[in-house]
């Protein structure tokens, strides 16, 4: 097990710390990471850089009193300092490793180690050879953003860590508790780009914490795909967040009267988007507009009234061919956010089905995989969709799947079941890939997936 980097140990440390440190496009797996662990105790051997990924003290006091500058100094196969190495560790989110790696981050402060240590971003295109250091990552941003940790936050913070960052306080917010310890410790809410993340997440509580904070309800994007909406009131419609949502940014002084890239109001986006409730808060709060019939057809169908939208369409046979571009757009927009219900209906009434959207130029099919939605991946397939359909980042559905099973992005996602749908419509059963054990080939490309779905896609081929 003591080989080269580039085999076990760093497939092990691909688990523990993801793409942004190791270089891959992945993200950590902490349960498979300590599997690999149980089964290879020796795995990290005598080396106190791969010492701090588990939290083995010992091995860290020996490593600082035969050194003591080495608590300042990148180490390890991936040249990572010691502090970066503990907060970053996926095994912070598990019990049995938690206080094991705060005591590390303890022994290490307490030697001098510098609680602002950074290190490069590695994240593709970068890479562990040639790493991003114009957005460097730091051990706050491991200990909040990364592993939601709120007393390592705690502890870093007291230490001195600078809360700003450029990262912490944008992954802090899946763990308010983190957020409200950056906030406290002052870090600055404009420019961060956090106000759009809360807006992201199901939760309010981080909008509001960041709203009381200082944030502005009306900040402009400052990157795309966010600078197509513009501010805040209309990411939220965009992402179908809840009335409680809307009513905290319009409290705080949100301009109900702002109009997206295309020139479309909010009232009539929230319509859209299938959020007659959001539309009637915008409505009392004097953002009522006009629709023309292709809105009123699009807004039907997006909060699924079919028999509005069947009459809509038997006035006007062009729909949904008339539509824009702009509104063909929302058939993988709701697939992508949950809006089955709307897209099952664009799907029934006409619409392309392979059109694409979403925040990565995807189709609704992609984007059904890519949330491990099996009732709509099939419902997909069984009206057109295909597996061969390409996204932005210039695959097909079989590398949505072979991502998300691995990084499964939505909780209770049955990646799975996705897969059975796919060999179920036509896409071919997978074989192994003789040059990589953990990769397996679909269609001749090498790709992976999740112990669950390799087998399942190998189990295909055998029962051909």
């Amino acid at each position: 097990m003591r080989g080269s980097p580039t085999g076990p140990i760093r497939r092990w440390l691909g688990l523990i710390y993801g793409g942004d440190l190791d270089g891959s496009s992945d993200r950590a797996n902490s349960r498979v990471a300590a599997g690999m662990l149980a089964e290879h105790p020796d795995l990290v051997g005598e080396d106190p850089g791969l010492a701090c990924a588990i939290g083995d003290e010992a091995a860290l006091c020996r490593a600082i009193t035969a050194d003591p500058a080495w608590g300042n100094r990148s180490s390890g196969p991936l040249a990572l300092p010691p502090l970066i190495a503990v907060t970053h560790s996926s095994l912070l989110q598990l019990p049995e490793f938690r206080d094991r790696l705060h005591g590390c981050a303890q022994l290490l402060l307490a030697a001098g180690a510098d609680p602002n240590q950074r290190v490069g971003n590695r994240w593709p295109p970068a890479s562990l050879r040639a790493p991003d250091d114009r957005n460097p990552l730091s051990a706050l941003y491991g200990a909040a953003g990364k592993n939601h940790d709120v007393a390592l936050t705690q502890m870093l913070l007291d230490a001195g860590a600078d809360p700003n960052d450029g990262e912490s306080l944008y992954h802090s917010l899946e763990s308010p508790a983190c957020t409200r310890l950056l906030l406290e410790h002052g870090a600055r809410v404009v420019g961060s780009n956090a106000l759009y993340r809360a807006l992201d997440l199901e939760s309010s509580e981080p909008l509001e914490l960041l709203l009381q904070h200082g944030g502005d309800p009306n900040e402009p994007a400052g990157n795309a795909p966010l600078t197509d909406w513009g501010t805040p009131l209309l990411w939220a419609i965009r992402r179908r967040r809840s009335v409680r949502h809307v009513a905290t940014l319009l409290s705080a002084g949100a301009d109900p009267g702002v109009r997206s890239a295309a020139g479309i109001g909010a009232y009539s986006l929230a319509l859209q988007f299938g959020l007659p409730a959001v539309a009637q808060l915008l409505r009392a709060a004097g953002a009522a507009d006009a629709m023309s019939e292709d809105e009123l057809f699009v807004a039907a169908c997006a909060r699924g009234d079919a028999n509005e939208a069947r009459r809509i369409q038997a006035r006007r046979p062009d729909l949904p061919t008339a539509l824009s571009e702009a509104q063909l757009r929302l058939l993988p927009d709701m697939a992508g956010e949950g809006g089955d219900d709307g897209a099952r209906l664009m799907v029934e009434l006409g619409w392309p089905i392979a059109v694409r959207g979403g925040d990565w130029s995807a189709s609704a099919l992609n984007l059904a995989v890519f949330r491990g939605n099996v009732e709509l991946t099939r419902f997909l397939l069984a009206h057109g969709a295909t597996w061969t359909e390409q996204h932005g980042f210039g695959d097909d559905v079989s590398g949505t799947l072979s991502w998300a099973s691995c990084n499964e992005p939505v909780d209770g996602g049955d990646w799975a079941g996705c897969a059975r749908a796919l060999l179920d419509h036509g896409m071919p059963p997978a074989a192994p890939d003789p040059e990589d054990p953990d990769m397996i080939l679909i269609a001749g490309r090498s790709k992976r997936f999740s112990d669950e779905v390799r087998e399942v896609l190998l189990m295909a081929r055998d029962q051909a």
